[in-house]
């Protein structure tokens, strides 16, 4: 009896070791996948903290590139525009000496002569 006990005891033994290490072998499994995840989780945290700097550089560095741009067109506009003032104020000079000479050649302008926002200039100064 203790022969057949014995092989069977072994082969239940055998069993029983297989089951535990195949049952240590998926909670190991789970454990691993579970770490794995956790580690590429605060990885990934790890790496937007760390590329955070970066990012708030390379947003200051458009941030001045869109400024000096926009500084440098209202620069060619101011520019443009006290060009273009300078004009108005020569036309106006200009225009100022004709009317003066036609006045003094006994020469007056008909109505129509004058644009109607000239004439409304010249009535109010603005």
């Amino acid at each position: 009896m203790t022969g057949g006990w014995g092989v069977a005891a072994g082969v239940v033994g055998s069993i029983l070791g297989a089951v535990a290490l195949l049952g240590a072998g998926l909670f190991a499994s789970r454990a691993t996948r579970v770490a794995a995840r956790t580690t590429a989780e605060a990885q990934r945290a790890a790496a937007a903290t760390a590329a955070e700097p970066a990012q708030r550089q390379a947003d200051l560095t458009a941030f001045r590139e869109i400024r000096d741009e926009m500084k440098d067109k209202i620069e060619r506009q101011n520019r443009r525009i006290d060009g273009l003032s300078g004009l108005v104020l020569a036309y106006s000079w200009t225009v100022d000496r004709l009317i003066h000479r036609m006045r003094d050649s006994g020469v007056t302008p008909e109505s129509d002569d004058i644009h109607a926002r000239v004439r409304e200039h010249m009535r109010t100064g603005s």
